[in-house]
């Protein structure tokens, strides 16, 4: 190749220089490099700030011609050259050259869309959200070698260096709707694990509108094999009054999944609360009472007069022989459903 560019150079002065670039860009793609490591090492060679950006995933990297990271994006990125993989345009590459275009911009160009395009070829991401349930299995197992999960991570589409949420799902929903739904403008990957939906993604959209019959669980963003023991757990708390229920939002709640299932299920109070799920009408009363801590407030949630919602709650203390108008009361109620719920999610 270093004798090639010398007898082209003869012939055109810019000829060993491109050359060099396309060399450059063949060392690249034999060390396997991400696209982060593309992009730094483009604005490198450029002397100027160079810019990748992928229509699916929204994702953007800019970089200075120093290594830095900049933010946002450019109006560069408008007159970029396409990334095309597999005849589809998958995303643009740019440079930001103040002032007119050098005379190996073109080439540069050139060569790092195609670069890029076998980056996202070899680790991702893959074009739908559902995703292959080895490689998420992989990715949510405390047990996985570190080196494979960070592969099974860039092959779904992550960046491995980057937190990632999981969330648990109950639903007859299809996982790749309610992907969309939970994670509208982000990547989102959903596979079916056993009897539990699994979608991995950055971040999860709080104030999402679900399917009715959904009920998940939220991990928090970090280690995706913790991340997942978290969104289990979250799972076996929710409820047709709280379908959706985030980890971090559980508190002290979370110590009840840790309890023995033997000690719990003896607990005078979640037998009580067994022999009123005998009733579907006084159990759903109960859990919207305490749901919501008011009698005419759990009335509007079930759609009963508040009168019939306190004569209701009135069996529910005999039967269980918990006062439920006083605050701990309530408290023993909201402890014992939330036990049961542990011991049995479905219920």
């Amino acid at each position: 190749m270093e004798a090639l560019a010398v007898r082209l150079s003869a012939l055109d002065p810019h000829a060993e220089g491109a050359i060099r670039v396309v060399a450059s860009y063949d060392t690249l793609m034999r060390r396997r490099v991400d696209l982060a490591a593309l992009a730094r090492a483009s604005a490198a060679l450029a002397e100027c700030g160079a810019g990748i950006r992928l229509h699916g995933t929204g994702q953007v990297l800019r970089v200075a011609p120093d290594g830095r990271d900049v933010p946002g994006t450019s109006s560069a990125a408008d007159g970029g050259v396409p990334i095309v993989l597999d005849g589809e345009e998958i995303g643009t590459v740019w440079l930001e050259r103040p002032g007119p275009a050098a005379p190996l911009d073109e080439v540069l160009l050139e060569r790092l869309a195609i670069a890029a395009a076998a980056v996202v070829e070899r680790y991702g991401p893959a074009r739908t959200t559902m995703a292959d349930p080895a490689l998420v299995e992989l990715v949510t197992s405390a047990d996985s070698d570190p080196m494979a999960r960070a592969r099974a991570l860039r092959l779904l589409g992550f960046d491995p260096d980057r937190p990632v949420r999981v969330v648990a799902v109950r639903t007859r929903v299809p996982l790749d709707r309610v992907g969309r739904l939970v994670c509208p403008d982000r990547p989102v990957k959903a596979a079916q694990l056993a009897d539990v939906g699994v979608l991995l993604a950055t971040t999860v959209d709080r104030a999402a509108r679900l399917p009715a019959d959904l009920r998940a669980g939220v991990g928090d963003a970090g280690d995706p094999s913790r991340s997942w023991q978290q969104a289990r757990t979250a799972l076996r708390f929710a409820t047709a009054h709280r379908p959706v229920v985030h980890h971090d939002e559980l508190g002290a709640l979370a110590l009840l999944a840790h309890v023995p299932e033997d000690l719990a299920r003896e607990n005078p109070d979640v037998v009580a609360i067994d022999r009123i799920a005998g009733d579907p009408d006084e159990l759903r009363t109960l859990e919207a009472y305490c749901a919501t801590g008011s009698v005419r407030r759990a009335a509007e949630v079930l759609h009963l007069h508040h009168s019939s919602v306190a004569r209701r709650l009135g069996r529910i203390a005999r039967t269980s022989g918990i006062e439920l108008t006083e605050p701990a009361g309530l408290l023993r109620a909201s402890l014992a459903l939330a036990a049961r719920r542990v011991l049995d999610p479905t219920t």
